[in-house]
Order: structure tokens, then sequence, then C-alpha cells
């Protein structure tokens, strides 16, 4: 019963970060809802508060360590395979 209830959460967690890869991987904690950020020391994400931002590119640039940030050289990894879908969500907010 164990297994099963442990895959039905695995299961349920993939279509979470499917549906919305930046809320499931815990971006917003950090970045806030829809990527705006309230906190200064975080910056915002959304694609109308930085026009000029290449989510795909940053991400991989921190998933490599050619750009670096302690949390953020930690947190890119989980995003590996998700950069198109969490750049997607953030140019529609």
């Amino acid at each position: 019963m164990r297994k099963v209830l442990l895959v039905a959460s695995a299961v349920l967690a993939m279509g979470s970060v499917q549906a919305n890869p930046f809320d499931a991987l815990g971006c917003s904690g950090c970045h806030g809802a829809g990527g705006k950020s309230a906190i200064p020391t975080y910056p915002s994400l959304a694609k109308s508060a930085r026009p000029d931002l290449d989510v795909v590119k940053a991400l991989k640039d921190f998933q490599s360590g050619a750009r670096v940030d302690p949390t953020m050289n930690a947190m890119a990894p989980m995003a590996a395979g998700q950069e198109q879908a969490i750049a997607d969500y953030l140019a529609g907010q």
C-alpha cells in the first residue's frame, strides 16, 4: 500500500510540474507568484518585468556553472528538461 501511495504521489507531482513547472519546482518561493517578486533580493522573472531575460539560457548557464549564484546553481538542475516550459509560463505572466 505504501508503494502505491508513493507512486501515486510521484505521478501527481509530475502532472503539476508539467502544468506549471515554475510553481511545482518551487521557483515562486523566491521569485514570487507568476515570477513577480516582492523581495528586491530575488529578481522578478515575469516577461512583463524582464522582457530582455532569456530564461532558457539563464537556467542552462546556472546548470553548467557558466553563471554563478550559490542558490541558483543548486536549484537550476531541478529544472533540467523543463527550461522551455518555465520560459513559456513566465512569458504569459
